[in-house]
């Protein structure tokens, strides 16, 4: 047996191996994640179930599970074996009720909800709750020893064959109970086998046999088991007998496997090594099958890494056409084209600004003059064209990204399990566009009111004049990459502002005022990205899924060999 040290080092490792194991995603619907969903859950149930306690309490009684096939015989050698009835026999099948754990009284203690299968309620009355463990007292039972009576593995029912399952991994020694009519059916042999692979300890009773063939199914079987990787674990067998009036069998029929029983509980050696057995194989079997587990983690984590690149290339793709849309002159037609025109007339402001430079702030005073409310207009239509242009290139987003991802399975796994909607902008996009280009404007005003702070204009020119020239430099940002021959409107914006301001700071004005709406209007879009990243994130957690698995496997199959038993695999 281990020692309590080292058992608390493999212990710390298989509890965060646990933790990593359940917080691997495994949501997109690929190839065999489903098998893999399967793995983890089952390896989870036999660290909860079985290991994770068995490390807790390794002084523990040895609990041998009594389980097999449908009409076997399992409760009614269970009631031989103590020599009193402690379980009910199903007369018809399936049968469903409480599966039954028979201890000795001085161990009740060891069986509380949190010593083994913590999610099964405690009873000690009979009961047909599948859900509920019936404890049963018995001084029968030797003291180092408990035996739980299991539904039928091959049950018609599924719960039924679920809980056998969990009960049979939840075992330190499996009694495997079969008979002449059933013991080559392949289902008890699928349960044998696992028991193989993990190295736990089992025995195989061969129930319910007529006297004169019991020899010659008793080879076969031996044989079976030979082949299966049983070779070394004992089999019994009870001839075919009748019951007394408690639904016992004659005491020499069981006698054999009573005394062995028996013999197991007062050695502690003996029950030592089967313990360290079946833990060392159950744990041997979850590093394996965590492997398994993230394989798959990695496959998942595989294919969001090509839906990322799908949201990145749409995303890239729409904040270059932004930049340009915003730039072009693309945005300012329409309504603020017009609402623009009407603010510099036919041309006659910009030529009076030009004509008249030496007379500037008289003419800037003359030329705006109840024109306040015309650059009011522009401003609005400038903050509707721009708010118009951003939701367009968050929609062309949107649906860029999941016209990709539904091209591959995993992009509409993802896309279904949004539940739609997610080729649109969300509803709160246009509010927090309308947002971005209001605090872009007001911060025009602000380098504005930079620009001509040092300028000699009078009050007058401050007060009528700043939202005019904001609203020309918001067009010249608008405009400035415009190659067009026609653009009036970008045109007479900078010739505007340079008759006012002088070419030289105009062009640093613009670079300010072009840039800071560049970076909003890219953070704006760059939140559309991080929509998409957040949405896969639910499904891999940083991709480190498979990676913490591994290494939580590394972990305790260190702590498996240099620190529980060195010589386990000698």
């Amino acid at each position: 047996m281990p020692t309590e040290r080292s058992a608390a080092a493999l212990l710390s490792a298989l509890m965060r191996l646990r933790s990593d194991l359940d917080a691997a995603p495994l949501r997109l619907d690929l190839g065999d994640v489903e098998k893999a969903r399967v793995t983890r859950r089952e390896t989870i149930d036999q660290l909860e179930d079985y290991v994770l306690p068995r490390l807790v309490q390794l002084d523990a009684p040895l609990l041998a599970v009594v389980g097999g096939s449908t009409g076997a015989g399992k409760s009614t050698l269970v009631n031989s074996i103590v020599g009193k009835p402690v379980t009910e026999s199903g007369v018809l099948r399936p049968t469903t009720r409480s599966p039954v754990l028979v201890h000795h009284p001085s161990e009740a203690h060891w069986f509380a909800p949190e010593r083994i299968l913590p999610d099964l309620a405690r009873t000690t009355s009979p009961s047909n709750d599948i859900s509920a463990l019936r404890l049963v007292s018995t001084p029968a039972v030797p003291a180092g020893l408990a035996i739980l009576d299991a539904p039928d593995v091959d049950s018609v029912d599924v719960s039924n064959r679920e809980l056998a399952a969990q009960l049979l991994a939840a075992a330190d020694l499996w009694l495997f109970v079969t008979s002449s009519a059933r013991y080559a059916d392949q289902v008890p042999w699928d349960f044998l086998q696992s028991a193989a692979r993990r190295s736990a300890a089992v025995a195989v009773v061969l129930d319910r046999t007529p006297a004169q063939s019991l020899s010659e199914v008793q080879r076969h079987l031996a044989r079976m088991m030979t082949s299966r990787g049983l070779k070394d674990s004992p089999l019994f067998t009870v001839p075919e007998a009748p019951v007394d009036s408690d639904g016992l069998l004659p005491p020499d029929a069981v006698a054999t496997i009573r005394d062995w029983l028996q013999d197991l509980a007062v050695d502690t050696d003996v029950r030592d090594a089967i313990v360290t057995q079946t833990l060392d194989g159950a744990v041997r079997q979850i590093i394996f099958r965590a492997h398994d587990v993230a394989d798959a983690a990695h496959e998942e984590s595989r294919a969001l890494v090509h839906l990322v690149a799908s949201a990145d290339l749409a995303h890239d793709d729409q904040q270059q056409a932004l930049e340009v849309a915003l730039a072009d002159g693309t945005v300012v037609s329409g309504a603020l084209a017009a609402r623009w025109q009407d603010f510099v007339g036919s041309g006659d402001l910009v030529r009076s600004l030009e004509d008249r430079v030496s007379r500037i702030r008289s003419r800037v005073v003359d030329s705006v003059t109840g024109r306040r409310d015309r650059s009011g207009e522009v401003l609005a239509a400038v903050e509707h064209a721009v708010d118009l242009t951003l939701l367009e290139h968050a929609e062309r987003l949107a649906e860029a990204t999941e016209r990709a991802w539904v091209a591959s399975s995993e992009g509409r796994a993802v896309v279904d399990a949004h539940g739609g909607g997610l080729g649109k902008a969300p509803r709160d996009f246009r509010m927090r566009a309308e947002r971005t280009v209001r605090d872009w404007l007001g911060a025009v005003l602000v380098l504005v009111r930079e620009g001509v702070a040092d300028k000699r204009l009078n009050a007058n020119v401050l007060a009528m004049g700043v939202n005019g020239l904001a609203a020309a430099v918001s067009v010249a940002v608008l405009t400035r990459a415009s190659d067009r021959t026609d653009d009036a409107a970008g045109d007479s914006g900078r010739r505007l502002l340079d008759a006012v301001l002088g070419a030289a700071e105009v062009e640093v004005l613009l670079d300010r005022a072009r840039l800071d709406l560049q970076l909003r209007s890219s953070a704006l879009l760059r939140s559309e990205r991080e929509r998409f990243a957040a949405l896969l994130s639910r499904f891999d957690a940083g991709g480190r899924a498979a990676d913490n698995i591994r290494e939580a496997a590394r972990r305790a199959e260190d702590a498996r060999h240099t620190d529980l038993l060195p010589d386990w695999d000698e």
